[in-house]
């Protein structure tokens, strides 16, 4: 089947600081043609990570950059490899345009509807490329003007997903691929900053479940002065959990401030080791 979107595959913002903060799941957007194939469970793309925007609205004010996904994951997943290489080999993940949803239901109406490798491949140059070449060249851009960079890239998932996670996910999952894509110390820097959310009844943990997906790995470059962070809340933190999936100020309000800290204190290690 042939694929073609009429948008953009991203919204960007530059900033002035070094530091870009990706958001590569908030998008919403499947285009009319494909959204027919789809089921109807799939269309309100349950699997969204919504509203992180507002939830990081603080961006401009710290002077970060920000590349902000307009179509779904179901489209085409931002964090995934471009050859569709598995994240955590052996534990049931979804892939690069991903046929079942976190609940484990069908996308797709019929076996027949699914995308073949043609149509992957239409989607991952049409959406996928374009945010990966402007997420590189924002990151070029940062290093060769303040000499370091910092990579942020935000997330949040419902609190209890038995088909990834047994039990309730930990809050605030900080993810550096064990170390690998961050300089020394960083990681434990920001768990210590995360931990400061218990007082709000926030729990936190670093490589847990979560330890960075495909952007985090792929563009973390510590010995090159890149630092990728990956952040993945529950939902729960911010927002309903389910249908119709409101944003709640007060509750969003009590984690917000231990996010803004956390992002700064990645900010403030980067301008460090710029120095």
């Amino acid at each position: 089947m042939h694929f073609e979107t009429d948008r953009a595959a991203f919204e960007f913002r530059q900033g002035t600081e070094p530091l870009l903060i990706s958001l590569p799941h908030v998008g919403t957007y499947v285009p009319p043609a494909l959204a027919e194939r789809f089921t109807p469970e799939a269309r309100e793309v349950h699997d969204t990570d919504w509203h992180l925007p507002l939830l990081y609205a603080f961006a401009q004010e710290i002077g970060a950059s920000t590349l902000v996904a307009t179509h779904s994951r179901l489209v085409v997943d931002m964090n995934r490899s471009p050859d569709g290489a598995s994240l955590y080999p052996g534990q049931s993940v979804t892939g690069l345009c991903p046929v079942d949803t976190f609940a484990d239901t069908a996308i797709y109406q019929s076996a027949a509807l699914q995308p073949d490798d043609a149509e992957i491949a239409q989607r991952r140059d049409q959406v996928w490329k374009p945010y990966h070449q402007q997420l590189a060249a924002e990151l070029a851009r940062i290093k060769a003007q303040h000499g370091a960079a910092g990579l942020w890239d935000a997330h949040s998932i419902q609190s209890v997903l038995p088909r990834f996670f047994e039990g309730k996910l930990p809050d605030l999952n900080l993810g550096t691929n064990q170390g690998a894509s961050c300089g020394e110390g960083l990681g434990e820097a920001l768990l210590a900053e995360a931990r400061k959310g218990e007082a709000d009844g926030f729990s936190s943990v670093l490589n847990g479940r979560f330890q960075g997906g495909y952007i985090t790995r792929h563009y973390g470059q510590p010995a090159q002065n890149v630092h990728a962070i990956q952040l993945e809340m529950t939902q729960s933190s911010y927002m309903q959990e389910h249908m119709p999936f409101d944003y709640l100020p007060a509750v969003a309000a009590k984690v917000q401030p231990h996010v803004r800290r956390m992002v700064e204190t990645l900010l403030a290690y980067v301008q460090q080791s710029a120095r």
